[in-house]
């Protein structure tokens, strides 16, 4: 008895034969009527968001050869290799080492532009371009090595400005709480001493 009267209630409520074709087509309709939108992209250049990701830029000389960025990506794209120079420090014992960097290619046709290498890199030498016109005719191109990287370093854009509501950086926080501190002060004597007394 319950299925009779479940079909039954759905009969009445379909209401006029057709009713749906009708609504479809009005949206249709509504829809021809307003203005297109679409952007005529190569003559005319879409307005992305401000921090949008397109190609990874690279910094060469904030690089310290730390392989971060390299061991957290999880595609596997990016490729480093080094050497180590001595260099004399005036006043040291003995010269110090540096790693200077031979090669660092990334492989766009791997990359998923997840950002990983570009937040763990401790010295900002990875930075987002909001540039996306680098399509190749051969994938083998899409391996961009560090002066192609580097190239891509003049699109970049300046970082948006700080809240003036946030919470300040660290650096100045800490900078502030050690001026405030009384070891930070200078003694002062109190009024009296250090006169030539009585």
């Amino acid at each position: 008895m319950s299925g009779m009267s479940e079909r039954s209630g759905t009969s009445e409520r379909s209401g006029i034969p057709g009713e749906g074709l009708v609504k479809g087509l009005a949206v249709t309709l509504k829809t021809m009527t307003r203005r297109s939108t679409t952007q005529q992209y190569p003559d005319v250049a879409p307005e992305l968001p401000p921090r949008s990701r397109g190609v990874i830029a690279l910094l060469e000389e904030n690089c310290t050869v730390c392989m971060l960025c390299a061991r957290e990506c999880p595609d596997w794209c990016i490729y480093i290799d080094s050497h180590k120079e001595e260099m004399a420090v005036p006043g040291a014992a003995r010269p110090r080492q540096r790693n200077v960097l031979d090669r660092f290619d990334i492989d766009f046709s791997l990359c998923m532009y997840c950002g990983i290498c570009i937040e763990v890199c401790p010295f900002d030498a990875l930075y987002w371009s909001p540039e996306f016109e680098y399509a190749e005719y051969d994938i083998k191109d899409l391996l961009h090595d560090k002066e192609h990287l580097g190239e891509w370093m003049g699109t970049v854009p300046p970082p948006p400005a700080h809240d003036p509501n946030g919470e300040p950086a660290k650096e100045v926080s800490v900078a502030a709480r050690k001026a405030a501190s009384p070891a930070a002060r200078p003694a002062v004597p109190p009024a009296g001493e250090g006169e030539g007394g009585a």
